[in-house]
């Protein structure tokens, strides 16, 4: 009994998902340097198909963990922002300012530094948006194991940059990373949308009928060229609120959802994914274009960008400091923010199909992720100290 309230405790924990996330990577990075690396790949290349009224749907399993796991990832993505735009921390403009003008920071300047190591060749040119992302469950995870040492308003902070940076990533994905488009099919797919939208405005309790269009949804935008992540973005956005008795569908499959989503597809994509083969691999391969483009990205334009605009927006008058923190505290977040880790992989895996390509992305996305948790993890540190020291200052007499 005890053994098992424990491991309860463990998984209820906010660092538990990012901890996880960790021990799948290293296990991927263990695994793909290891005699069991053929199986491995042969495991990850393996073609499953699924044969619909004579159309068939062939894909690796990489494919199918990336194109199909990750449209629920992105499902519980879409069902939290539908709730934080409607009843949370993005329901008033006024505190989503300076969160928002610190993630168009943190999209833009690592994209821009980017573009300036990799500028000239077309073909490292489309992972432009790599290093854009944050990982939130990564970044909070990092955040939580600080406890209370940290301000509650740091996490709220650090929340709401990251949700607004996964809306970016989203429209990223939907605007730059669709193949050829195939317009039947796109056609086809607005006959269940058009379905959800009604059920939705119906406010339906039973979400099932929702969800198997959904499924239908997938397929259709899978087949029409878009990336089909997006149909689970669009398939959380028709799950209503509220039903007619008051009851909350959403909340309800947000809160289901959530466990299978930290705790096996996440992790089953970063073991997947992180497979860095490390034989032969030296520091002028980490000092490669697309490789610096995406760990500078990270940490440097990262940190600008996130730090840059938060600064610029607090001096300017436009918002105020999360309630107690310090500009320390600030820059520590700005260093998280740079842990892209599951969005970038997710951003090199559309970019590219070379495995040598994904593999230096793969090097770039775990370098830059790793030294900015490290460096976050160190300023929060002392940011917390600093605020501790100044509480704990007696006042000057007057």
């Amino acid at each position: 009994m005890a053994i098992s309230s424990t491991i309860e405790r463990l998984f209820r924990h906010d660092a538990a998902g990012g901890v996880l996330l960790m021990l799948s990577a290293i296990a991927a990075l263990v695994v793909a340097n290891s005699a069991l690396a053929p199986f491995y790949d042969s495991i990850l290349g393996a073609y499953l198909s699924v044969l619909i009224d004579g159309e068939d749907l062939s894909k690796p399993v990489i494919l199918w963990i990336n194109d199909g796991l990750m449209a629920i990832f992105f499902f519980y993505v879409g069902l939290e922002l539908k709730r934080e735009l409607l009843e949370g921390k993005l329901k008033n403009p006024r505190d989503v300012v300076l969160p928002g003008l610190a993630a168009v920071g943190g999209m833009a300047l690592p994209a821009i530094i980017f573009a300036m190591i990799n500028w000239g060749d077309p073909v490292r040119m489309t992972g432009w948006a790599i290093p854009a992302a944050t990982d939130i469950a990564f970044a909070l995870g990092v955040l939580a194991l600080l406890g209370s040492r940290a301000p509650i308003s740091l996490k709220i902070f650090l929340l709401t940059l990251a949700i607004l940076d996964d809306m970016g990533a989203i429209l990223i994905i939907a605007f730059f990373y669709t193949e050829e488009l195939k317009v039947t099919y796109l056609v086809m797919a607005f006959v269940p949308l058009a379905a959800m939208v009604i059920l939705n405005l119906r406010a339906v309790h039973r979400t099932g009928p929702i969800l198997m269009l959904g499924v239908v949804l997938w397929y259709l935008v899978l087949k029409s060229g878009i990336h089909a992540t997006l149909a689970g973005v669009i398939l959380a956005f028709c799950i209503p609120l509220k039903d007619r008795w008051g009851k909350s569908p959403l909340h309800s499959l947000e809160h289901g959802v959530q466990p299978y989503v930290t705790f096996l597809i996440v992790p089953i994509f970063a073991f997947a994914n992180a497979g860095v083969v490390l034989d032969g691999l030296s520091l002028a391969d980490l000092l490669a274009p697309l490789p610096l483009g995406i760990t500078l990205g990270l940490i440097v334009g990262k940190q600008i960008g996130v730090f840059g605009f938060t600064w610029a927006t607090v001096k300017l008058g436009y918002a105020r400091l999360p309630h107690g923190a310090n500009w320390l505290h600030i820059y520590g977040v700005a260093c998280l923010a740079g842990i892209g880790f599951t969005m970038s992989l997710f951003i090199g895996s559309l970019s590219f199909d070379d495995p040598i390509l994904m593999n230096q992305v793969r090097l770039g996305v775990l370098a830059g992720s790793v030294i900015s948790a490290v460096m976050g993890y160190g300023a929060l540190i002392v940011a917390s100290r600093k605020a501790t020291e100044e509480d704990a200052d007696p006042v000057p007499a007057q």
